[in-house]
């Protein structure tokens, strides 16, 4: 069983009509996932690969009756795509875009949640839910169906271990990016807790990185309410304090952050810190 999208998921592109969200949308469209329409200001009555477009988020919910949507717009129009989309009824929104500012999303996200939706993003590859829905722009064909649910801070890490998990034969529920930016949506707690509740999820590789202490706070929940094998890796070892590392929130700051206390975070709990990604089969098969 997948948690967040399945087969049954209607979803919708924000900006369907530009270079990423036609490309990306094909790409969906081509694994499975039923994409009811799209949305671009003034294109109303186009079609992109079959999909209808629409000018509003609240029009092709009225017509569609979707009920996800991934946004594929520009930084500076994000925080309103976002907001369209919850005041419109969407109840996942998944943000792909980059550089937004910190307290446009902080914003966004307060509007998503008093209305009731979720948000996954932004600045993340998605999400996927092998063989059932693909939201998001993850190389679809290294992933297989199975019982190993994949939450990650890092978009091609997330590949890198579901990579080493296919070829050990270890397939995956859903494999979600919660991205790297300060700020997202759901974020290791809820997701680890969809996990927990899934009665087809049987395992969990948690990928984190420096910066923040989301990892921290995910060791604590882990041990308070996660029964389900657990396998970490900890991107960023060999970053100096102070150094951004690639993604906005993955930087040491007053001394705190580091990977070395994240993965003491853990290990204190009982979970195994992977030495490299591809560790994560052999360390989950030992804990089943």
């Amino acid at each position: 069983m997948s948690i967040l999208i399945h087969k049954d998921t209607r979803l919708i592109v924000q900006g369907i009509t530009g270079r990423d969200g036609g490309f990306h949308a094909s790409k969906m469209q081509a694994y499975g996932t039923n994409i009811v329409g799209g949305t671009s200001p003034g294109k109303a009555g186009q079609e992109v690969f079959g999909i209808p477009v629409f000018n509003t988020v609240k029009d092709a919910v009225k017509e569609t009756d979707a009920n996800a949507s991934i946004i594929f717009v520009p930084a500076a129009f994000a925080k309103d795509a976002m907001m369209e989309a919850a005041d419109a009824g969407v109840k996942l929104i998944v943000c792909i875009s980059e550089g937004i500012p910190t307290l446009d999303v902080v914003e966004a996200y307060r509007f998503i949640k008093d209305k009731g939706a979720q948000l996954i993003g932004p600045n993340c590859p998605g999400l996927i839910s092998p063989e059932e829905c693909l939201v998001g722009i993850m190389p679809a064909q290294i992933f297989k169906k199975g019982g190993t649910g994949v939450i990650s801070r890092s978009g091609t890490l997330t590949y890198e271990v579901v990579y080493n998990l296919t070829a050990k034969g270890m397939g995956q529920s859903t494999a979600v990016g919660v991205g790297g930016d300060p700020v997202v949506g759901l974020y290791y707690q809820e997701l680890l807790q969809m996990f927990q509740d899934d009665p087809e999820t049987d395992s969990i590789a948690l990928i984190g990185e420096i910066g923040g202490d989301a990892e921290e706070r995910a060791a604590a929940f882990i041990k308070e309410h996660i029964s389900k094998p657990i396998a970490v890796f900890i991107a960023g070892q060999q970053a100096p304090p102070g150094k951004q590392m690639g993604h906005a929130g993955a930087i040491i700051s007053s001394g705190s952050g580091t990977a070395a206390e994240k993965i003491a975070a853990f290990e204190s709990v009982g979970v195994p810190v992977a030495k490299e990604p591809s560790e994560i089969p052999d360390l989950l098969k030992k804990r089943s």
